[in-house]
């Protein structure tokens, strides 16, 4: 192949964008960005429970958040925290699956219990402060039961609007 080819290629393929998508139809703004999509009501307090160790008593990395989506067989990708926690929330219909991804931040909560009691026994001086994240930690949990308890199936026809 010679260089005229791929310059008579070239100015082919420049003039079928310009032909096609130089028109509205090819606008490729965010419309279809999934992370502009509407998250049911929970997803906002859970988020900011979660994420913040202040609230939750632990930090959730995204390789966490990460795990838990792949112990429930959820992909997500690994993005900023709060959208990875939209992004497992945000098609939520089923009881069942909010509580296996509750079940799985329980593990993760459990063993930073454990790892904050053996903290707590090998540094006396700091106990209390392991003691406090422990505490926020089992709050924690009671909301996350909480949230599974009082949430409400919707089936995939019903119109969100009309409930």
């Amino acid at each position: 192949m010679n260089k005229s080819d791929f310059s008579d290629l070239r100015a082919e393929f420049d003039q079928f964008v310009r032909d096609k998508c130089d028109t509205a139809d090819c606008d490729t703004s965010s419309d279809n960005n999934p992370d502009n999509e509407p998250v049911p009501g929970f997803v906002d307090e859970l988020t900011d429970k979660l994420l913040a160790p202040y609230h939750s008593g632990v930090y959730l990395s995204r390789l966490d958040i990460k795990r838990v989506a792949e112990a429930i067989d959820e992909s997500i990708p690994i993005k900023e925290r709060k959208r990875m926690i939209q992004a497992l929330f945000r098609h939520t219909t089923r009881k069942a699956y909010l509580r296996g991804a509750f079940d799985e931040f329980n593990r993760h909560f459990g063993g930073r219990i454990l790892i904050y009691t053996e903290l707590a026994q090998a540094f006396p001086a700091s106990k209390s402060i392991f003691e406090e994240n422990i505490a926020k930690i089992k709050k924690t949990q009671k909301l996350l039961d909480q949230i599974a308890e009082d949430y409400e199936e919707i089936e995939p026809t019903d119109e969100p609007m009309m409930i």
